[in-house]
């Protein structure tokens, strides 16, 4: 059938007056959640928990976006970049922001100035086990077999360049003791190696080792934070086994610089609330993580303090990173 020109005429000019009645259909705001690395891992799980509690908390969309790539910094250089108005988000575990700086020479970005610390949110200690090749059950005994053997100094740690590696290095200045290291790629491989006798200590995160040190397979010896870890309560800290050295990492929010205060006070406030709820709480212990939950202020100190804390180690190391 052929259409009646003035049925049709009529049928546009009743979808124009609609149109400036009603007006175009706003866009749908959405909060991103930028998280520096590929998804799986404890990481990215917690990234879900954030966006979940921020959609929650505002009613806005919240997704998290994994920009991987160059160890962490395509994903921070994109928070960089996106508009300070709450919208973007960068959540990222401490390297990026409190390390790098002393590691790579040019890194497209400045970790204080451009950056906007939000909240800490939660943090996780290292610690240091042996494995059946060094038969020693504390850490001064650990530093008296290295000493009388010198050839057996070795340590796996989960990559070169990585906290785990750094916190060894204080550890063997500490202890007068010389360490070589052995970088794998991940805990897991390294902790083939220690139970096969392969190596004779490793350096990674508490958590990574709590299953085969529980079942009598390897010894953690220390934990590297202030205070015990609470998932191995009956392990000494470095310091109480006689070395003044603590390192402690942490993931952290962060929105790009010249956010309003308002709007970063705001966000802090939802992430701390988020994370202080008992089954999230509950949750991230099972990943190996301590929830925190600071305020903005507190947060942006721990970042220059971190950052001063690690970088001796990362000169003392040598270590040099492909770009």
């Amino acid at each position: 059938m052929v259409p009646n020109p003035t049925r049709r005429a009529y049928g546009v000019l009743l979808a124009v007056l609609l149109l400036g009645v009603c007006g175009p259909a706003p866009a749908q705001e959405t909060i991103r959640l930028i998280f520096p690395f590929a998804a799986g891992g404890s990481g990215d799980a917690l990234a879900r928990i954030l966006a979940d509690g921020l959609q929650k908390a505002t009613g806005t969309p919240t997704i998290v976006d994994n920009r991987s790539g160059a160890q962490g910094r395509i994903g921070v250089v994109a928070v960089k970049q996106a508009p300070p108005d709450g919208k973007t988000l960068l959540l990222t575990p401490i390297a990026p922001l409190a390390v790098y700086q002393h590691v790579y020479k040019n890194l497209a970005y400045d970790p204080i100035a451009d950056f906007q610390p939000v909240s800490q949110i939660a943090t996780f200690d290292f610690a240091i086990a042996v494995g059946p090749m060094a038969p020693v059950t504390s850490v001064k005994d650990l530093v008296a077999w290295v000493k009388a053997h010198p050839d057996k100094g070795s340590y796996g740690t989960p990559a070169a360049g990585t906290l785990p590696h750094f916190f060894a290095v204080s550890f063997g200045k500490a202890a007068g003791i010389d360490l070589r290291h052995v970088g794998y790629r991940g805990s897991a491989a390294a902790l083939t190696d220690l139970l096969a006798g392969q190596i004779p200590i490793m350096m990674t995160t508490t958590s990574d080792l709590l299953e085969q040190h529980k079942a009598g397979r390897i010894r953690v010896l220390a934990t590297s934070d202030a205070a015990r870890s609470p998932f191995l309560s009956d392990v000494p800290t470095f310091k109480e086994a006689g070395y003044d050295i603590t390192g402690v990492g942490w993931y952290g929010a962060f929105a790009p610089a010249g956010t309003p205060r308002e709007t970063v006070d705001k966000l802090s406030k939802i992430l701390a609330q988020t994370v202080a709820q008992p089954d999230v709480k509950e949750r991230m212990l099972g990943f190996g993580l301590q929830p925190t939950g600071t305020d903005a202020d507190t947060f942006a100190a721990i970042q220059k303090r971190d950052s001063a804390l690690w970088e001796p180690a990362v000169k003392s190391s040598g270590y040099t990173p492909e770009q």
